[in-house]
Formats: structure tokens, sequence, C-alpha cells
């Protein structure tokens, strides 16, 4: 399968701090997870933690689960897609309660996109 547009991702600590990283559209939020922790800024030194397994991916305020990959986000070709990195060892379960909530949201979650 043909590769596709690599994938720029701006990832945006807590504590504010950034740094860019290219990927492939193939890459999943684990892969991410993995590379960063590998490639560890250097300025961000005081954020680091002890496992890849930890980082979280929250794009457009929805965490990403480990398998789903750039691509499957249809992100902008050719543009930064900023993306918070924080530590967590659990993601929040969804529950029913929060499924409905969000479909009565999807017009208003089409307006943050601008």
């Amino acid at each position: 399968p043909r590769k596709g547009l690599p994938v720029h991702l701006r990832l945006i600590l807590v504590s504010g701090k950034t740094q860019d990283f290219t990927f492939s559209p193939n890459d999943s939020a684990t892969d991410i997870a993995k590379h960063v922790f590998e490639n560890w800024p250097a300025g961000w030194e005081e954020e680091r933690v002890s496992s890849p397994s930890i980082l979280r991916l929250i794009f457009q305020g929805r965490f990403l689960h480990g398998n789903v990959t750039l691509g499957a986000l249809k992100l902008p070709p050719g543009r930064t897609t900023v993306m918070h990195l924080v530590a967590r060892e659990t993601l929040p379960e969804p529950n029913s309660h929060g499924q409905r909530n969000r479909e009565k949201t999807t017009e208003s979650n089409c307006c943050l996109l601008l």
C-alpha cells in the first residue's frame, strides 16, 4: 500500500510546552506515544514519564484509543495538527449516558472545528 503524506503533529504538554513531530498516516496513537517516549525532547525533562503506555493523545477534546491511526482521523494534509499529550494510567470508560449526550452535541462540535 502506498504511504500517504506525512502528518505533522504539534504535541502540547499540560505544562504548555510544545514540540513538533512528523508521522505517517499509518501510525497509531500507540506508535506515536512510543516514538515520543523514545525521542523525548530535551526541553521536556521535567515531564518525563516512566513508560510510553501511560502517554495519551487528546485530539479535539477526546482521548485517542491506542489503535486509532492518524489516517483514520482525516486530518487536513500538509497542515500541522495540534494534539495534547497527557500521562494517564487509564482512559475514561465511555458509558451509555455519555454516548447519548455526545450525539446531541454533534452540531455544536462542528462549530468548534472552525
